[in-house]
């Protein structure tokens, strides 16, 4: 049985419905869930006070017992007003015994980059609970890559994905492509060479998309990686205007700039099928004529 300590440090859950549902799922899995009064929390799009979600983040300095899981609600926006008043370093402390296994994705990218940025934390990029847990019918595929991530000191990750052959290693990183595009320039972006950056986002155009990737790529950002790892993109379809710009033309014009390959297709960000990545943890990337592959290791996991 783990513990799941809930954490909103963003947007107002919108759809608390899910959100209690989400609970009750993992309830009825064995598991129990912690800080549920956080939930109906909200100022203005917020998910309660500066001050509120401050203390969901550095109150976990201090939160004690092993196998914790902590998770997001959702995302939305927020975590970026709380950057500087973070305990980055009693979180760090907090993470070498015992490590706190933190989860989530979109908005909550931006934490998780620090962490890594700072002290070298490594964080689990995967579901939330209102749009995942909660999510009408929970999505199997995602449910048994999470356990996968959070159980095994090396899981694999498989995916038909597209790009060239291609073999390397690296330090797992990315997320959410906006937030990660957001601080650039910051203490908080990680500086990582030679890593593979998994990417994706959410309601972006794709002129859009390629619009952050070039500014990845003229920070010298997207040269310095052994390869890029493209998660979903959703709703982003082209209109009319668009006279056959698409996601996939984007992507080979992206493609076009760089000496390291681009592979598509992973079940990875805010579709109910995604994927649970280590942010951080040492990862293997292979794709050929079979599929593409990622075995990740070196992160913290769930002890027995």
């Amino acid at each position: 049985m783990s513990s799941f300590h809930l954490i909103a440090p963003s947007g107002y859950c919108i759809n608390q419905e899910a959100a209690h549902r989400g609970v009750e799922r993992l309830v009825a899995g064995g598991h129990r869930v912690e800080n549920q009064t956080i939930i109906p929390r909200r100022l203005q799009r917020f998910a309660g006070s500066e001050a509120q979600r401050l203390n969901d983040i550095n109150g976990l300095v201090n939160l004690k017992g092993e196998n914790q899981i902590v998770l997001a609600v959702r995302g939305g926006y927020g975590a970026s007003r709380l950057l500087e008043s973070i305990d980055w370093q009693g979180l760090a402390k907090r993470q070498q015994q015992d490590p706190l296994l933190i989860c989530g994705h979109s908005d909550f990218t931006a934490i998780q980059l620090g962490l890594l940025a700072l002290h070298n934390v490594i964080t689990f990029s995967g579901p939330m609970l209102a749009g995942n847990f909660g999510a009408p019918e929970l999505n199997a595929f995602t449910q048994a890559h999470f356990w996968r991530a959070l159980q095994h000191p090396t899981y694999s990750v498989e995916w038909q994905g597209d790009g060239p052959h291609w073999r390397c290693e690296g330090q797992l990183w990315g997320g959410n492509l906006a937030m990660l595009v957001s601080l650039i320039g910051s203490p908080w972006l990680p500086q990582i060479d030679g890593g593979i950056l998994v990417l994706e986002d959410i309601n972006e155009h794709p002129f859009r998309v390629e619009r952050m990737l070039l500014q990845l790529y003229h920070a010298g950002i997207l040269s310095r990686q052994s390869a890029i790892v493209l998660g979903s993109f959703s709703g982003s379809a082209p209109n009319d205007y668009d006279a056959g710009y698409s996601l996939e033309t984007m992507v080979d014009f992206i493609r076009s700039r760089l000496d390291i390959p681009v592979i598509t297709g992973l079940d990875f960000g805010h579709e109910q099928q995604t994927v649970t990545l280590a942010l951080g943890a040492q990862a293997a990337l292979s794709h050929d004529e079979t599929g593409s592959r990622l075995i990740i290791s070196g992160h913290p996991v769930l002890k027995a």
